[in-house]
This record gives C-alpha cells, sequence and structure tokens, in this order.
C-alpha cells in the first residue's frame, strides 16, 4: 500500500475508514451535484464499494480538500467492468498486455486552490501507478454543461490535436453521442483541468464525446500510455513522490 504523503499542511492517503470514505463522498457531492445545481443528497453509485478512494486532506483541521477513487484491472480482459464501459465499447483495450487503472470523479474543493493539493495528488497517484505496474491510466474526462454548442471548439481541439490511436479508441455505445471527427479549430480552448494534465502527460481521447444527462456533464474517454509520459515529466513525479515524507514514518 502506498503513501500516505505529506506536503505541507497536507495529507494524502487512501481512506481506511467509513468516515474517510464518507468524506470523500461529500466531496463529490458538492463539486459533481450541488455545484451543478442539482439538489440530490447522494454521489454514491455501485462502483464506490469496489474502489479504493484516495483522500487529500488539511491537516489543520481534517477537512478533505481533494478525492478521487481508482479501480484496478490487473488484466486488460477485466476492463468490460470498469466505469467507463458504461459509456464506451472498451473492447480494443483487451489487445494490451498488463496492469491498468481507473481514474475517476477526480475532485478539489472550491474553496481549496493551493496547487499543492494538485501536486500531492498526483505524486501519490505516480506511486499507485508506479508500485502496481500500471501501463494504462484511463477515466472519463468531463465537461461542466451537456448542451453540445458550449463545447464544439474544445472539442474540434481534441479531434485536430489529441484523438487516440485507431486500434485503441473506444467504439460508441452510449444513447446521445457527438462525433468529434468532422470537428476541427485551430484556437486553442480552454479545458478541463484533469483533461489538460492528462493530455499534457501524453493522453489522447476517444473520437467522440458522450453527453451525460445524470451529472450534466459532457465527456470524453480518456487513456495516458504510462510510457507515453515525457521522460522529464516521468522523472519530475517520481522525485516529488520519493521526496515527500511518508506520514507516520
Amino acid at each position: 500500500m502506498f503513501g500516505p504523503l505529506t506536503r505541507g499542511i497536507y495529507t494524502a492517503r487512501l481512506a481506511v475508514s467509513p468516515e474517510d470514505v464518507a468524506a470523500a463522498l461529500a466531496l463529490r457531492l458538492l463539486c459533481f451535484r450541488l455545484g451543478r445545481g442539482q439538489t440530490t443528497a447522494s454521489d454514491v453509485d455501485e462502483f464506490d464499494g469496489k474502489c479504493q478512494h484516495v483522500v487529500v486532506t488539511d491537516d489543520r483541521s481534517g477537512t478533505v480538500v481533494c478525492g478521487f477513487r481508482l479501480l484496478f484491472f490487473p488484466t486488460a480482459q477485466t476492463i468490460p467492468t470498469s466505469y467507463a464501459a458504461q459509456f464506451y465499447d472498451l473492447s480494443a483495450l483487451q489487445n494490451l498486455t498488463g496492469p491498468m487503472l481507473e481514474l475517476g470523479r477526480f475532485c478539489l474543493h472550491p474553496d481549496h486552490p493551493d496547487p499543492d493539493i494538485l501536486r500531492l495528488a498526483w505524486a501519490m497517484l505516480t506511486g499507485i501507478v508506479d508500485q502496481n505496474g500500471v501501463i494504462l491510466l484511463f477515466g472519463c474526462s468531463s465537461f461542466d454543461g451537456s448542451d453540445p454548442d458550449r463545447h464544439l471548439a474544445a472539442l474540434g481541439w481534441l479531434s485536430r490535436h489529441h484523438l487516440g490511436p485507431s486500434d485503441l479508441r473506444p467504439r460508441a455505445i452510449a444513447a446521445q453521442t457527438i462525433d468529434l471527427r468532422p470537428l476541427t479549430t485551430n484556437t486553442i480552448p480552454l479545458l478541463p483541468s484533469l483533461l489538460k494534465t492528462y493530455l499534457g502527460m501524453g493522453g489522447w481521447v476517444s473520437d467522440h464525446a458522450v453527453i451525460d444527462p445524470d451529472l450534466n456533464t459532457i465527456h470524453v474517454f480518456t487513456g495516458l500510455p504510462i510510457a507515453s509520459v515525457p521522460p522529464h515529466r516521468a522523472r519530475a513525479l517520481r522525485a516529488v513522490a520519493r521526496s515527500l515524507p511518508h506520514a507516520g514514518c
């Protein structure tokens, strides 16, 4: 088990108690539901019980300021049980050999924009990826709002510059999809921060987006082959992960 890691006033660790998980779910509710105008009382789904949850806490108050969940796939044959497989046909990924990791529900507390929080979260994730020999990190990267017109420029940019290899791209199975391939733009758009991080490390996206009315988002499947991370970026991430003190040690 990797971690916990500390940086300044923050600690990143795996959730180890029902209280930890409840705090992570409360932050998710704030970021994915209440912050988007919904009045639901929960953001729990059937995948939560299968996942490991990672939390970053402000050690002064114990507040969870960042969280995400991870679902580990020791072989590609188990990929159809992933969250993303509800929306995308991932059978092409079954040609890969090696462990994979699905990252989901990544969220940052809106009142805690300290960049050290994200540095710590990615250091924790780097350690977990390395510890488990993961070859592919993947998930769904979301744009707020389900109106396609709001995001055509961004989707066109992704289509022009960041489509995944044709032999690995998911096929469309969702009820509401947007084909990215006819879209194109040369104007660099504003992208969700998580997606921007994925792409900056060599990630790629599906050739279609999915409209998700439940979360009021439009998302694209995003894959990050660990071997594609630029060497200088990989060294920097691993250096941060190794340099941070392990809490309780």
